[in-house]
């Protein structure tokens, strides 16, 4: 899919879902989380004249950045859920700068133990993990310089509601919740954004996790093994009142698959037979709970 068909894509997602927000709730005002990336900063961390530089924010823009593209794990060991550092490839006192090319997270064992060492040495016996790392610090910064060409879109999107509308950083957000205490969640992001957010109550309780998921495939049949198409394409999206997404239970009497099973149909066939966590059964056994909706719903307790 284009950059621009992604895009549009994710408007409609806000849309429905700033729209259903509307209606439940006395909504005033929104705030949204850009993720602004400042790459000039990343390249030159002496740059002068930005704001979040020289007060308290400083350094929170690159280090989300670092952060992002590590995929909030140790670059050495995979930790994640850890407290994480930020570390010099090529150590400071050996001519390492701090540009975002020689910056990655690392937890605090890994980055006490690899000290001063070149990471060549310290990653001896581990070649995958260094050509990992060093094909990570040379990716370009094209995907932040993408994220701020288009950061406003959304945003954009929400005044033709007639409401208020304020952009916040990334660093931000990460600098509100940290200065309150909170721990690193999606949710809690979302409550601490922007000006509003520096000084928030959360109560415990249960917490609606909302994961899209899309509308079922885009192929209309597949292809064999050797990459051409087989077979020739459904006359309708549903069989037998099923299509693939659908929320369903599996009842099996019989067979390997014998007992009770909840899942999402993963595929459906037109002959009647569907595939529910790897397991492929015929229709009369699935009970629909939910319609496909291109979303999925949990509810956690914090």
């Amino acid at each position: 899919m284009s950059d621009v068909g992604n895009r549009t894509s994710k408007l409609i997602g806000e849309f429905q879902w700033y729209e259903r927000l509307l209606l439940r709730a006395p909504i005033t005002e929104a705030h949204v989380e850009t993720v602004r990336f400042d790459t000039h900063a990343m390249q030159r961390p002496g740059i002068e004249g930005v704001q979040y530089q020289q007060g308290e924010l400083a350094g929170y823009e690159i280090r989300q950045y670092v952060m992002d593209r590590g995929g909030h794990r140790c670059a050495y060991c995979g930790g994640k859920n850890v407290p994480l550092q930020i570390e010099h490839v090529r150590p400071r006192s050996t001519g390492g700068s701090n540009r975002v090319s020689n910056l990655v997270p690392a937890c605090e064992p890994c980055n006490t133990t690899k000290n001063a060492q070149p990471v060549e040495v310290f990653l001896q016996g581990r070649p995958e993990v260094l050509t990992k790392i060093k094909t990570q610090l040379k990716k370009p910064l094209t995907d932040a310089a993408a994220v701020n060409a288009t950061r406003y879109a959304i945003g954009d999107a929400l005044k033709a509601y007639g409401l208020p509308v304020s952009f916040w950083s990334g660093g931000r957000t990460k600098w509100n919740r940290t200065c309150q205490g909170y721990e690193k969640d999606h949710w809690i992001d979302a409550a601490v954004v922007g000006e509003t957010g520096t000084n928030v109550r959360l109560v415990e309780g249960p917490v609606l996790t909302i994961k899209a998921t899309g509308r079922g495939r885009r192929r209309v049949h597949g292809n064999d093994r050797y990459g051409f198409p087989r077979g020739t394409p459904r006359a309708g999206k549903r069989v037998q009142g099923f299509q693939t997404g659908d929320l369903a239970e599996l009842r099996c009497e019989r067979g390997k698959a014998v007992g009770v099973h909840v899942g999402r149909i993963t595929s459906i066939r037109a002959r009647g037979w569907f595939v529910l966590n790897r397991h492929d059964r015929p229709a009369r056994e699935f009970s629909l709970l939910q319609r496909a909706d291109g979303y999925e719903y949990a509810a956690t307790t914090t």
